[in-house]
C-alpha cells in the first residue's frame, strides 16, 4: 500500500505513522517553573542527538507545562523509564492542572538536581541533568506552524544507579528500558543482542 500524508487516506483503523517510527525511547522530563511548581511528564518524541557534546531533544505536541517551565528556567532533567516504572510513568501522563505535583501523584521520590534546578525521579536507573540550548516550533512546507515545540538540551550531569552497572556497562537486562510503539503499545529492551559493525576491507 501507499498513501500521501496530505490526505492521510491510509484506510486503516488507526494512523500507522507512530507505529512505523518505533520503538521510541521515553523522555521522562522533570522541570520546575519560576513560581516553584514542579512537573514530571513522559514524551515519546525523545532521543539523543549528539555525543560530543552530549545533547538530547524532546518534542511536545502543544506548549505544555514542561515547555513552559523550561522557557522560564532554562533547565530540565530526563529520567530513564525502566519496565519496573511503566505504570508510574503512565500515571504522570494524566492531564492535571498546572502546579499539581506528578511526583506525588505517582508516588515517586523527587530528587533535586545537583547542577540544575529541576527534579528527577529517584527510582530511575539513570537520569540526565540538562540545560536548554534551543526551543523552537517547526513549520510545515507551506510555512504553517506545526503546533509542536522542540526542546534541545545539553547534558551537564548524569546519575546512574550503581546496581544497574555490570561489567563496566549499563545492564540492559537489569534496567529494561521502556520504549513507546504505536497506538497504546509499549516494549522493553531487556532482550538484547550484539552486532559489531563491519570493518573496512583492505584493498
Amino acid at each position: 500500500m501507499f498513501y500521501e500524508t496530505a490526505g492521510n487516506a491510509h484506510g486503516l483503523a488507526h494512523d500507522p505513522f507512530k507505529a512505523i517510527v518505533s520503538p521510541r525511547p521515553i523522555g521522562w522530563i522533570g522541570s520546575k517553573g519560576r513560581d516553584g511548581s514542579v512537573n514530571l511528564a513522559p514524551y515519546s518524541y525523545f532521543n539523543a542527538i549528539s555525543d560530543h557534546p552530549k545533547m538530547v531533544m524532546f518534542s511536545s505536541s502543544g506548549r505544555k507545562d514542561s515547555v513552559r517551565n523550561i522557557e522560564e528556567t532554562g533547565v530540565f532533567t530526563t529520567s530513564m523509564v525502566g519496565r519496573d516504572l511503566a505504570e508510574k510513568m503512565n500515571l504522570t501522563s494524566a492531564p492535571v492542572p498546572y502546579g499539581d505535583n506528578e511526583f506525588e501523584l505517582a508516588g515517586l521520590t523527587m530528587m533535586r538536581g545537583r547542577l540544575v534546578d529541576a527534579p528527577y525521579v529517584g527510582e530511575a536507573h539513570a537520569a540526565l541533568e540538562c540545560k536548554a540550548i534551543d526551543i523552537f516550533e517547526p513549520t510545515a512546507l507551506d510555512g504553517t506552524p506545526s503546533g509542536s515545540f522542540v526542546v534541545i538540551g545539553q547534558v551537564l550531569g548524569i546519575h546512574i544507579d550503581e546496581k544497574a552497572i555490570a561489567d563496566g556497562r549499563l545492564d540492559m537486562k537489569a534496567v529494561s528500558p521502556l520504549a513507546r510503539l504505536g497506538y497504546m503499545d509499549y516494549a522493553d529492551a531487556a532482550d538484547t543482542f550484539e552486532m559489531p559493525r563491519p570493518s573496512r576491507s583492505a584493498r
